[in-house]
């Protein structure tokens, strides 16, 4: 697998976790309210535009929204895939422990030193392995 192909697989997992968790907000207070106002609408459209978005804004929305989740609508906290908030960094580690992210970085690592040595890598399958998921 190519390095190419090896990150292109990576970001599809995680757009793919950032419209599963879409979808779950959207069935969650205050966003199935029939009085929902326009700041909760304002949040739900940014989430739902987020794996569409390119480039540097991808990171800082992407920082901005999952902090603002657990910020403002903490009921949604154990919803928000934790790969997320490792995905986006900046100050969305500060809600996840040390040895959370030392995990995720393990998992980083072992995904480059694959794609460098031009070998295979199935995020998802040692993701769930690394994480204790089987």
């Amino acid at each position: 697998m190519s390095q190419a192909s090896a990150e292109a697989q990576y970001l599809a997992f995680i757009r793919k976790l950032v419209t599963q968790f879409t979808l779950t907000v959207q069935q969650q207070p205050p966003f199935i309210n029939d009085d929902c106002d326009e700041q909760h609408l304002a949040f739900l459209h940014r989430l739902e535009a987020l794996p569409q978005t390119q480039g540097v804004d991808y990171a800082e929305e992407g920082q901005a929204l999952m902090c603002q989740s657990i910020a403002t609508y903490p009921h949604l906290t154990p919803l928000l895939p934790r790969d997320l908030l490792w995905h986006f960094g900046g100050d969305c580690l500060h809600f996840m422990p040390d040895e959370e992210i030392e995990r995720f970085q393990r998992l980083d690592e072992q995904r480059h030193e694959a794609e460098q040595a031009g070998q295979d890598f199935d995020y998802e399958r040692e993701r769930a392995r690394l994480l204790g998921l089987h």
